[in-house]
């Protein structure tokens, strides 16, 4: 989260970065007013060290802090482009989903996110979409709508 702040921060992009551990060396500890009101003024918000609690993953997190500040969808860079019947290193014969709901990805089980992410996304009416990290570029088009990803919806 530190070198994505640099790296926006070098391309003049206006950045806020928060952080569920004090580390008021390198960003603010995260207050969700003035996260809210970063977010509001147009500046890339960025959050870092997860919920700060013992037992969340950082997927959760992530889901807990899309839902904090009312975000339109929840993007996750992963090592897959999108969400597969299994684990596509392991099994060839793995599908991937274009379109999933977050019930159908809780009911197969499928290992994209934690269970307690997926099923907050859900009850806040989240999207979440699962694209691979490791793609040059993937984010912006993912973002653009032409990358490769599995969107997870209710609607």
């Amino acid at each position: 989260s530190i070198a994505l702040n640099e790296a926006l921060a070098r391309r003049k992009v206006e950045a806020r970065l928060f952080s569920a551990m004090p580390m008021p060396t390198f960003c603010e500890t995260f207050n969700q007013p003035r996260a809210r009101r970063a977010f509001e003024e147009g500046k890339v918000t960025i959050f870092a060290g997860g919920t700060g609690n013992p037992f969340f993953t950082n997927d959760t997190a992530g889901a807990l802090r899309a839902a904090e500040m009312g975000c339109d969808a929840l993007f996750k860079g992963t090592l897959v482009d999108g969400i597969y019947s299994a684990d596509p290193k392991r099994d060839r014969k793995a599908v991937r989903f274009d379109r999933l709901t977050h019930a159908e990805v809780l009911a197969k089980g499928l290992q994209v996110m934690d269970a307690a992410a997926v099923a907050l996304a859900r009850d806040n009416g989240i999207p979440v979409i699962v694209f691979s990290i490791l793609e040059p570029g993937a984010l912006v088009s993912v973002v653009e709508g032409s990358g490769r990803a599995t969107i997870v919806a209710d609607a």
